[in-house]
């Protein structure tokens, strides 16, 4: 329900980092509807289970580096790094009011919110060459009396090259500007359009915060190098925020100790 008189709010976003060029250029999800609750779990780091022990070679600790930082892990208040941090929301999307105007929204009469919801599902994907594109380019299939040839580039053992997920920056009013990776995704297509394009759906998200230590640029990739740069960037502005705001709450401590005292 809309207030004529209410505020203006921010709309939430996800903003993916793809594009393979030199300045990444985003790609942003804008969040028809803001969802109505945000729910967040921080996990603070926690050593690892399994035990190290001392290697010995002629009276020497050979692995001694390694054994050290085993037993530091062990403080009970050790806290080396940032604790993770996840949250979850659930995203609504509806076509109707589009549908009501499709000269201007040609998108939504052809597929309904099927493209919002695939823009949601590629940030799970790892970014590159289109697939199509690739299998277009690199297979050619014929039919002949003596069944299906398959010629051009295919090869029957594609080598395997390492992947990152995308950079994604979920936005949320200039408090929260946090990198993200979409850990859980579940969509619930809720109405249909004649040509079975859904066009009310609900996303269920599940996020986990990059930290810096999760941000590594991969080397000779200028674009994942800017765009990791970046999250980086809003990673600590938002958590800069955070402490400026807990030292504020210092004032409301001071108030509450005053009324405490018998005055």
């Amino acid at each position: 329900m809309t207030y004529p008189n209410g505020p203006l709010l921010l709309k939430g976003a996800l903003i993916y980092f793809g594009a393979p060029m030199l300045v990444p250029l985003p790609n942003i999800i804008m969040f028809q509807y803001n969802p109505e609750t945000l729910t967040r779990t921080l996990t603070p780091w926690e050593p690892p289970a399994k035990r190290v022990y001392e290697e010995r070679k002629d009276g020497v600790v050979t692995n001694e580096a390694e054994v050290k930082a085993y037993r530091d892990s062990q403080i009970a208040l050790s806290q080396p790094y940032d604790p993770k941090e996840t949250f979850s929301l659930v995203l609504e999307v509806d076509a109707t009011d589009a549908l009501e105007s499709p000269e201007s929204h040609p998108v939504a009469v052809l597929a309904g919110v099927a493209d919002r919801l695939a823009a949601i599902e590629m940030l799970m994907y790892p970014p590159g060459d289109s697939l199509l594109g690739n299998l277009l380019g690199s297979v050619s299939v014929s039919i002949g009396a003596g069944g299906i040839e398959a010629g051009g580039g295919a090869s029957l053992e594609p080598a395997l090259e390492r992947r990152d997920a995308p950079i994604v920056l979920f936005f949320w009013g200039p408090g929260r500007i946090v990198p993200v990776r979409i850990k859980s995704l579940s969509i619930d297509e809720q109405a249909f359009s004649p040509m079975l394009y859904p066009i009310r759906a609900k996303a269920t998200i599940g996020v986990q915060v990059l930290t810096e230590d999760d941000l590594v640029q991969v080397t000779g990739d200028p674009a994942t190098g800017a765009a990791a740069a970046l999250a980086v960037a809003c990673y600590k502005f938002t958590r800069g925020q955070k402490e400026v705001l807990a030292t504020a709450n210092l004032a409301n401590a001071v108030e509450s100790i005053v009324g405490m005292l018998p005055l």
